[in-house]
């Protein structure tokens, strides 16, 4: 369990987030913080709403009501401004350009950071060069940091999947966030990934970034979190400590499927899960913003 005494000061802020999709919210009237220092879990069965709600805090999806604030600035509509805000994100299914270096996936990540503009790249002045230097030299310290070093000049399709996960946060590290959201960062991974993962988690909360995670993996969550969110169909249903978290049997209910009151049927979850797939589908540029801004979200 982490030990790290946690700080009060509000990283990120969500209030009364709510997503709809046509008549069906997916995300209903969520009220969430990270502070900084922290590693908060956020956890419930399929088609919960979780993946939705990370959408809605990184400018994917617009909010039908509420506001997400980041260090007391209420964030754009935007994925790429939210980036340059200071929230970086990682996906379920990784994302990393396939036939591209694995440094040049990092250097990808460090759009946000740099200056120089489409003139300036043309011309290749002393200054595009020297940020250009800066930027290597930076990608290089955060390939270190993960242990991929040595393998700068492979292609990222060619990594094994532990040390792709591990790329594609090193990517989203690149644009010096303040707050990082994992999205199911052990998906796939063998015990041994999953425990290395564990580590590198540690240590980027130990360089004073927040981290914000979902995971089906619960001894992972309950090991790295010092607080940890329950959502059952998009709602919040407890919050607290793992060891709070654990002992409600609320929650284990709703894992091992046992209806209690106000539980949603397999039917209303089915729905959820739909409308989150029809969404991503019917927003190509949206993602494409992201993609592009993010560079933690691309092909």
């Amino acid at each position: 369990m982490t030990t790290m005494t946690t700080q009060t000061t509000p990283v990120l802020e969500a209030r009364d987030v709510t997503m709809r999709f046509g008549g069906l919210t997916a995300v209903r009237s969520v009220d969430f913080t990270v502070n900084s220092g922290e590693i908060v879990g956020l956890i419930g069965p399929n088609g919960a709403g979780k993946t939705t709600f990370f959408n809605c805090l990184t400018g994917l999806y617009v909010p039908t009501e509420g506001k997400v604030s980041y260090k007391g600035t209420v964030l754009p509509p935007k994925p790429h401004l939210v980036t340059q805000a200071g929230i970086a994100r990682t996906f379920q299914n990784i994302r990393l350009f396939a036939n591209m270096t694995v440094l040049e996936n990092v250097l990808v990540g460090r759009h946000t950071r740099t200056k120089e503009g489409l003139w300036s790249a043309l011309l290749r002045g002393p200054g595009f060069k020297k940020a250009e230097k800066a930027s290597e030299d930076r990608s290089m310290e955060l390939l270190d940091f993960i242990g991929l070093a040595h393998k700068r000049d492979h292609l990222a399709r060619n990594l094994p999947y532990g040390e792709q996960r591990k790329l594609e946060i090193a990517r989203a590290l690149a644009s010096e966030p303040g707050l990082l959201l994992l999205d199911e960062p052990t998906a796939g991974m063998n015990p041994q990934e999953t425990r290395a993962t564990e580590e590198l988690v540690f240590a980027i909360r130990d360089q004073g970034i927040a981290i914000l995670l979902i995971e089906h993996d619960m001894r992972f969550v309950f090991n790295l979190s010092d607080r940890v969110a329950v959502l059952v169909q998009g709602e919040k249903l407890v919050e607290g400590t793992p060891q709070v978290v654990q002992a409600d049997e609320r929650v284990v209910a709703a894992y091992l499927g046992t209806p209690f009151e106000g539980a949603p049927g397999a039917d209303e979850v089915a729905e959820v899960e739909a409308a989150e797939a029809d969404a991503d589908t019917a927003t190509p540029t949206a993602t494409a913003d992201s993609t592009t801004s993010t560079r933690g979200e691309s092909q």
